[in-house]
Parts: C-alpha cells; structure tokens; sequence
C-alpha cells in the first residue's frame, strides 16, 4: 500500500511540531511539503533532515501558501493538514474549498494526536485570539507559585524564524540569551519579561526534546508552565488548561481557529480587560463561556497599565508603538500603547504611514486596517532596520512604546520615549491564588 502523499499548511510552528509528533517516523504518510503564512521570509527554506528524521535525507521544502493548489497537483498530493493558528473560520473553510476542489482530503489534528505528557505538572494558559493577554496572565501565575516556594520552568509556544536546527531547543535564563539566540522582536516581547523576573523559560522546533529538557532544568523544576501563542492549544497536556478572553473582540472566542478549543477545554476562563471594554461586550463573552463551558471556573481581569514618564505623553505629538502580532493578525485597533496615550493626555497619534520604510510599507498592505500606529515588526535585521527608520523619520514629539520589550535596548531612536507597562489584576473572587492553592494541593507540591 503506498504512502498518503501530504501537505502540511503552516506558519512555523504548530505545523512542525505536527509533523514531530504525527508524521515523522509514520510508515502510512510521507511528508511532500510544508506551506507557510503569517511569517514573512519563511517560504523558501527547508525542514532540516537532523529534525525531520531518516525517511526524509533532503529535508522537506517549505512554499508560501500561495502556492497550495498548483503544489498539489505537481506532487499528486492525497492530504493537506491545516497547522496553524488565529484564523477566522472563514479562511479555515476557504483553505479547505482550495484543498477539495483540487481533489484532496483537508485535515485538521487535535489534542489527543498532538499533545505530550510530561512527568511534571503542567498549567497552560491558552486564548482565544492573539493579543488577550497571555503573557501577563502566564507571569502572574509564575509569580504566584513562586512565592509559595515553587520552582517554575515556562515553555513558550515556537516561533522558529531562524535556523531550524540551532533552534532545536532554546533556553532563555538571562537577557544576554536573546542576543545569543539572534531572538527577533516577536521573540523577545514573550522572552524577555519571564527571565527579567527570574524564571527560565524554553522554546525552539523539537517540543518533545524541549519537554524533557525542561523537566530536567539545572534551576530545578516542580511545574511547567506552557505559555501559549496565537490561540493555539497546548503542545502538553494540561493539568490545568487557563483559557484568556477579551471583550474587545467579543464574540471572536466561537468564530476563530483553534481559539474556540482553548475555551472549551478550559478549566478556568479569565475574562480580561474589562477596566476598559463596554458591559454589552464583557456580557457577551461571560454568556458564550456559560454556554459552551458552563464548567469552567471564571475570573475577572484587569490590565492596568503605567509608563514610566506620563510627561513625555500630556500634550504631546506621540508616535505609538504596539506588539506587532495583535494588530497584525490579531485584528485589533488598539494596543497598550493607544490606551497609555489616551489616558495621559497625548494631543495626536500620529500616523506613521507617510514615513514607512521597507518592509514595514508591506506589512500595512497585508493588514491595511492597521491604523495610526505602528506594530513592532522585527523578524530579521532588514525589519529591525526598517522599524528604526520609520520611528526615526516620523514627526513626532515623543514616542510611547507599547511592547513588553525595551525596543531602544536593540534599535537607536533619537527621539524621547517612554515605555508602557501592563500586569493582571484580578478582580473579585475566585482568583489565580484560589484556583493555585487547589493546583498545588492535588498534585502534592510543596
């Protein structure tokens, strides 16, 4: 009988780790191709064969997923397996009409086939879209088990954008780890706020390698913290699944891919920011939770934030930087960022669009509903270079920076910046010190 022929449909990530964990070393399929999207400057490398395992001696080519239909005919394909994540359910179908009308079978994996058990105990925080605020939620819960004595080691969901094979498995214990490790901005927004408060955290390519590492960190490790990306599920299986919501895109957690997922099998539901969402908006989301997991425990959250200059805001002229991901294909107006400007006084935002240089000018064609603001992009040296010009080009008093990163640490602006600064707050009862107390007990931690 011969191989199902596949196409894995992926943006450097969940699709990888699929492969890893269903494909590689699977005598029913042979793995033809990858595709990417999201990501720019991925299509065109390779699935090393170190990573893809003996059945594949020249690697597996990976194309943009612009190419899909053709791809399929030229390798007379029998499967295409759809891999990533934070996609409408509208472009899941979409992709699924292009895979069925060329004649093949459209596949999507789930959590039984995906995920890997470790020996340690396991919390993951999860969303459902990118941008609701996993990583304050995942440091929160860090800090918490922390202070009861706890040793937490985090892994972060991939963000492979370098060399596949140096990216095997990464550990991140210091901020001098990022340069080691050549971290993209992206990288460093979730990176870098774990090792400034003393954790350790992991990623790369291999999460099963990733995994076993962590359990057997040097700094010791009682949990492990899976911290999600995009709206993904877990790459591990949870003994407490934390699902975050946000009522600036309510009704967004039953219309998005895999996002929908995490909230169904969530143990607890943190409903964020509603210091600064409509109650029509915080209602919609608190209904959708009790109806399709009436179970879950709820909690109600807050993202305060602070800058560490408001006078660089009042009554100025500010160019606003946000995380690149939410306004991309997280689809969201607003980031941190506005918010800070708003709340101290700015007199305009100003538009960075006039003044884009490089590849910046095509990120806001891809997401032309960006607005006057400008996200963070900064996958490669071009993008880093690119981002320093239009920040340095921009008319502008002040710059606000709405990332979890210290962008002046890696770019030089030559204008006065303040930063912005975001931790959950809980509010009410129950809360994460509850819901940990209970995690703690049942799984004997001392």
């Amino acid at each position: 009988m011969k191989n199902t022929k596949v196409i894995i449909i992926g943006a450097a990530g969940r699709d990888f780790h699929n492969f890893n964990t269903f494909f590689r070393n699977n005598p029913s399929y042979q793995v033809i191709a990858f595709t990417a999207a999201q990501i720019p400057d991925i299509a065109g490398r390779k699935y090393p064969t170190e990573l893809a395992g003996s059945g594949y001696p020249e690697g597996i080519p990976i194309y943009p997923e612009s190419e899909l239909e053709n791809l399929i005919k030229k390798f007379e394909i029998d499967t295409c397996v759809f891999c990533y994540s934070d996609v409408s359910y509208q472009k899941v179908m979409s992709v699924s009409a292009i895979v069925n009308a060329a004649g093949v079978n459209f596949m999507i994996l789930g959590p039984r086939d995906t995920m890997l058990k470790s020996v340690k105990p396991v919390i993951a925080v999860g969303a459902i879209r990118t941008g609701c605020g996993k990583s304050q939620t995942s440091r929160k819960i860090i800090e918490i088990l922390m202070q009861k004595g706890l040793k937490v080691v985090a892994v972060r969901h991939p963000m492979p954008y370098g060399d596949l094979l140096k990216q095997k498995v990464q550990r991140f214990a210091t901020v001098e780890d990022l340069k080691k490790h050549n971290c993209t901005v992206e990288e460093m927004e979730e990176y870098e706020p774990h090792v400034s408060r003393g954790n350790v955290i992991y990623a790369g390519v291999d999460y099963e390698a990733i995994l076993r590492a962590a359990e057997k960190d040097p700094s010791g490790c009682d949990v492990i913290l899976w911290d999600g990306g995009n709206n993904d599920f877990p790459f591990y299986k949870p003994d407490l699944m934390v699902t975050v919501t946000d009522p600036h895109r309510a009704g967004h957690e039953l219309s998005y891919y895999p996002g929908e997922v995490t909230l169904r099998i969530a143990d607890v539901v943190v409903i964020n920011k509603i210091d600064t969402s409509d109650l029509k908006d915080i209602s919609i989301v608190r209904e959708n939770i009790a109806r399709v997991n009436p179970r879950a425990i709820v909690i109600d959250g807050a993202s305060p934030i602070k800058v560490d200059n408001p006078a660089l805001i009042k009554g100025k002229r500010v160019l606003v930087v946000e995380d690149g991901p939410t306004l991309t294909h997280g689809e969201m107006k607003i980031g941190a960022g506005i918010v800070a400007a708003q709340k101290y006084g700015a007199i305009e935002c100003v538009d960075p669009r006039p003044y884009l240089a490089g590849k910046l000018a095509d990120t806001f064609k891809t997401y032309p509903n960006i607005g006057t603001l400008l996200p963070a992009m900064g996958y490669g040296d071009q993008q880093l270079h690119d981002l320093e010009l239009t920040i340095n080009n921009t008319d502008c008093d002040s710059v606000v920076i709405g990332t979890p990163i210290d962008l002046n640490r890696i770019i030089k602006i030559n204008k006065p910046v303040t930063r912005v600064y975001y931790d959950l707050q809980e509010i009410g009862k129950p809360d994460l010190t509850d819901v940990l107390e209970e995690f703690i007990a049942k799984n004997d931690l001392k």
